[in-house]
C-alpha cells in the first residue's frame, strides 16, 4: 500500500467509514492477509480489524476514533441504560404480562412490540403499553425476535382472609329490644303535594328552598305528635329521575305513605312507587290529596289502584285512605294517628344496645365540614368517637347533627342524623356497620377495595379475551382474502395496509373527526350525581354522537374540572351546585362551558341542546317545481349530438340555478344541473306552471317519454338527537 491509500484509508476510519467496522466479519482472514484487532476504550465500535500494513498507525487511528467519541456514544448510552442484560438470549416470560413489562423482559422499547406484532390478528389501534397480552402471542413475539423463553415460577399466593365487617345476629331477647320510632316514607307522583304535607307536618317550609317546587333528594326528619310519639319521615322526590333514590327510601323504611292527588289519579310514578313498597314487603296508607279541589274524585283514585292490587278497606281490603288537604292543613292528625296506629300493630322494636348498624340516605360535601352523610340508625346507639365503615369509606364520628342543624350527643335507633367526620363519602344506600378500631375499619376498606379490584380485573379480562377473539376471527377472514396470494404478495399487501401504524402509537393515535361530547357531572349530593348518571345511562345514540363522562363527582365548580374539561374539549354541568366568579373567568378564557341548573329536567334540556350543536347539520331536499317528459329529440351542436326533453310543468316552476334529478319508474337516475332552458327558441332562467320548455341535462343521458323532471332546492336543517331520556 502507498502512502496515498493510507492517508485516505485514515480519513475514512475518522469519519467511521462503514467499510472499517468489521465487526460483522466472520473471519480474521481477508483478502489472503491477517487482519489486527484494535481495541479502542470508550468507543460504540469496540474495536477495528485492521489491515497489516496498518498495523503501525493503529495508535494514530485509535487516538482519531477517541476524539469524537462523544458524539457517537451519547445516545447509545441512554440506549444501554434502559435495556435490561439478557442470560443467553432468554426471555423470563409469565402469564397476564402487559406490553410494557415484556418489553423490559426483553430489553426492547415498546415500539419492538408494536413492530412484531403489526401483521397479527392483534388490533394495534386498541393496544396500550398496560394492555394484556395473551400468551401465544408473548411467546410469537419473543421467537420473532431471535430469542428463546422459559416460564417464569408461579409464586404461590395465599389465599387472602376474609377481614370484611359483618351484621350482628338477630338476637330476639324482650329484654334488650325497646320501641323505636316507625321510618315512614311519602311516595307519590311529581307535584301530586308530597313535600307540602310534610311541610304541614313538621310546620317548616322546605318547598321554598327546593327550585321548581319539586324536592331534588331526600331529606329525613322527625315529627312530634301531640300524644308524644315520634314518626321519621323520608321525603322521597317523585320525578322520574330519581327512580334508585324512591328504592332506597323504601328499604329502610316500615310505613309507605302513597299520596295521589284527587284531580288526578293513578300517574307512572303512583304505578312506580306502589312497585318499591311491595318489592321491601312495605304496608301502605293511601293519602288522597288535593280533596279541598271542585274537581276532586276521591272514589275514581280507590277505583283506579284496585288495578294494581292497592285494596282500600270499604272494598275489603287492608289500606286504609285518608282525605287530606295538605295545603288547608285538613285531616293530617287522622293521617298522623293512621300512621302510629299502623306503626302499633306492626310492634316496630329494635336493640340499642351493641355495635352500631344504619344505613346512609343521603351524602354530600360541605366546604367547612367536608364528607357529611345522612343516616337512619337501625340498631345500637351511635355516639361521637365511635368508628363507622361504609362502603370503601370509614369514619371516626366527630359530631352528629339533627334535622335542624343542631349538635346531638346520640342518636337512637329510627332516629335520622347526619355524620361529620368520614374520610371520604360513602354512596349513598351504602350500609353503615361500626368496628372495634380504625386499625380494623382500615382492614376492611382493604378488603372491599381489593375484591373490588379483582371482580374488575375479571371484567378486564373477559372483554379483553372478547376483543382478541373479535380481531381473531377478521384476522382469518382477511387470510382467506388473501390466500390466492403468495406469501411474499400477502406480506406485502399487508404492510401496505397497515404500515401507518407503524408511526404512530395507540396514545399518539387521535380520531380528531369522532364526534364526542365529554362531559364533567358536579352535584350537590350523592343521590343526585346517581340520578343524572342513571339518565344518562340511558343514552343509546352512539351513532349520532358519542357521550363520554370523563369526570363526576359533588361539589362546587374546580379548577380541577376546568382542566380535565380543557383537556377533553368538555362541557362541565353542574346540578345545585356553583361556580365562583374566578372559576367563571378562567373557564371563559379557556372557552369552557359551565352549565349550571337547579332543575333536573332543564338539565337535560340543555344536555339535549349541546349534543344537537355536534351533530352535522342535514340536508334536506325541497321540491321548487315538477315537469313531465312529452317528447324527446336530439339537436347537434358541432359533431356531438345532444338529446332534449320537451316538457311540460305541472307544478311550481323550474328555475336553471336549481338543482334537478330525473326520475324513471320512480327511480332517480340522474341529479345535476341543467346545460340549457328554453322556451321557444329563447334561452330563459324559469319556466312556470303551464308552460312548455325544452331542456338538456349537464350529462349526456337519453330521456323517455313519461320521465319526471323535478327541480328542487337544498337546504341544511340541525339535526336534533333522536335520545329520549323518558321524560
Amino acid at each position: 500500500m502507498n502512502r496515498g491509500l493510507l492517508l485516505r484509508l485514515e480519513s475514512l476510519v475518522q469519519l467511521h467509514g462503514a467499510c472499517w467496522q468489521l465487526r460483522a466479519l466472520s473471519s480474521r482472514k481477508v483478502c489472503g492477509a491477517q487482519w489486527k484487532p484494535v481495541e479502542l476504550s470508550a468507543h460504540p465500535m469496540g474495536s477495528l480489524l485492521l489491515h497489516p500494513q496498518l498495523w503501525p498507525r493503529h495508535r494514530f487511528i485509535s487516538a482519531a476514533l477517541s476524539q469524537c467519541r462523544h458524539l457517537a456514544t451519547k445516545e447509545e448510552t441512554k440506549k444501554k441504560k434502559k435495556k435490561i442484560p439478557l442470560t443467553r438470549g432468554e426471555v423470563e416470560i409469565r402469564q397476564m404480562m402487559t406490553v410494557e413489562e415484556l418489553a423490559q423482559a426483553m430489553g426492547k422499547d415498546i415500539d419492538h412490540i408494536y413492530e412484531a406484532l403489526l401483521y397479527t390478528d392483534i388490533n394495534l389501534d386498541s393496544l396500550e403499553p398496560d394492555s394484556i397480552l395473551h400468551e401465544d402471542h408473548i411467546k410469537m413475539i419473543v421467537q420473532k425476535s431471535g430469542m428463546k423463553y422459559k416460564s417464569a415460577k408461579v409464586k404461590e399466593e395465599k389465599e387472602r382472609k376474609n377481614t370484611d365487617a359483618v351484621k350482628r345476629q338477630v338476637e330476639n331477647y324482650p329484654a334488650v329490644l325497646t320501641p323505636r320510632p316507625p321510618v315512614v316514607t311519602i311516595l307519590g307522583h311529581v307535584d301530586h303535594g308530597k313535600t307540602t304535607l310534610l311541610d304541614s307536618l313538621r310546620k317548616t317550609q322546605v318547598a321554598a328552598m327546593e327550585a321548581g317546587g319539586i324536592t331534588q333528594h331526600i331529606g329525613a326528619f322527625i315529627v312530634h305528635m301531640p300524644s308524644g310519639e315520634k314518626i321519621t319521615f323520608l321525603d322521597t322526590p317523585g320525578h322520574a329521575a330519581f327512580s334508585a333514590m324512591r328504592a332506597r327510601g323504601t328499604n329502610v323504611t316500615d310505613i309507605v305513605i302513597l299520596v295521589v292527588a284527587a284531580e288526578d289519579g293513578v300517574m307512572q310514578q303512583t304505578i312506580e312507587s306502589i312497585q318499591h313498597a311491595k318489592n321491601a314487603g312495605v304496608p301502605l296508607i293511601l293519602a288522597i290529596n288535593k280533596c279541598d279541589k271542585p274537581e276532586a274524585d276521591p272514589e275514581r283514585v280507590k277505583k283506579e289502584l284496585l288495578a294494581h292490587d292497592v285494596v282500600c278497606e270499604e272494598f275489603g281490603g287492608d289500606v286504609q285512605a285518608v282525605n287530606i288537604s295538605a295545603l288547608k292543613g285538613e285531616n293530617l292528625m287522622v293521617l298522623a294517628e293512621a300512621t302510629v296506629a299502623l306503626a302499633e300493630m306492626l310492634e316496630l322494636k329494635a336493640d340499642a344496645t351493641g355495635l352500631v348498624e344504619g344505613t346512609i340516605i343521603e351524602s354530600r360535601k360541605d366546604k367547612g365540614k367536608g364528607p357529611l352523610t345522612t343516616a337512619i340508625i337501625q340498631r345500637g346507639t351511635l355516639r361521637k368517637g365511635c368508628v363507622l365503615v361504609a362502603g370503601k369509606t370509614w369514619a371516626k364520628v366527630r359530631f352528629l347533627f339533627d334535622e335542624n342543624g343542631r349538635a346531638v350527643d346520640a342518636a337512637s335507633p329510627g332516629i335520622p342524623v347526619e355524620i361529620m367526620g368520614w374520610k371520604e363519602c360513602p354512596s349513598a344506600g351504602d350500609e353503615i356497620l361500626e368496628v372495634e378500631s380504625e386499625q380494623r375499619a382500615q382492614e376492611v376498606v382493604a378488603w372491599r377495595s381489593y375484591v373490588e379490584q379483582q371482580e374488575k380485573m375479571k371484567k378486564d379480562l373477559e372483554v379483553i379475551e372478547a376483543k382478541q377473539k373479535e380481531h381473531r376471527l377478521e384476522y382469518e377472514k382477511q387470510q382467506q382474502k388473501l390466500a390466492h396470494l403468495t406469501w411474499r404478495q400477502r406480506k406485502a399487501v399487508m404492510y401496505k395496509a397497515s404500515r401507518h401504524e407503524m408511526f404512530s402509537r395507540p396514545k399518539e393515535r387521535t380520531d380528531m373527526d369522532e364526534n364526542t361530547l365529554s362531559l364533567i357531572v358536579k352535584g350537590d349530593v350523592d343521590g343526585s350525581v346517581e340520578a343524572i348518571l342513571n339518565i344518562l345511562d340511558s343514552y343509546n345514540c352512539e351513532e349520532e354522537c358519542k357521550l363520554d363522562i370523563v369526570y363526576f363527582g359533588m361539589g362546587d365548580i374546580s379548577e380541577n374540572d376546568i382542566s380535565l374539561a380543557e383537556a377533553f374539549n368538555g362541557v362541565i354541568f353542574g346540578f345545585s351546585v356553583k361556580a365562583n366568579e374566578s372559576i367563571k373567568k378562567l373557564a371563559d378564557k379557556k372557552g369552557i362551558k359551565i352549565k349550571l341548573h337547579n332543575i333536573i329536567y332543564k338539565l337535560i334540556e340543555d344536555l339535549k341542546d349541546e349534543l344537537n350543536s355536534r351533530l352535522p347539520p342535514a340536508v334536506v331536499e325541497t321540491t321548487v317545481g315538477e315537469a313531465s317528459v312529452l317528447d324527446t329529440f336530439s339537436v347537434t351542436i358541432g359533431k356531438n349530438k345532444i338529446p332534449v326533453a320537451g316538457c311540460r310543468v305541472h307544478k311550481g316552476l323550474l328555475d336553471r340555478k336549481m338543482k334537478f334529478k330525473l326520475i324513471r319508474n320512480r327511480d332517480v337516475i340522474w341529479k345535476g344541473c341543467l346545460s340549457s332552458l328554453k322556451h321557444h327558441k329563447d334561452d330563459v332562467q324559469v319556466i312556470k306552471t303551464g308552460m312548455d320548455c325544452g331542456l338538456s341535462l349537464d350529462k349526456n343521458l337519453e330521456f323517455s317519454i313519461g320521465d319526471e323532471i323535478v327541480c328542487y332546492e337544498e337546504k341544511e336543517v340541525q339535526q336534533t338527537t333522536s335520545w329520549d331520556p323518558g321524560f
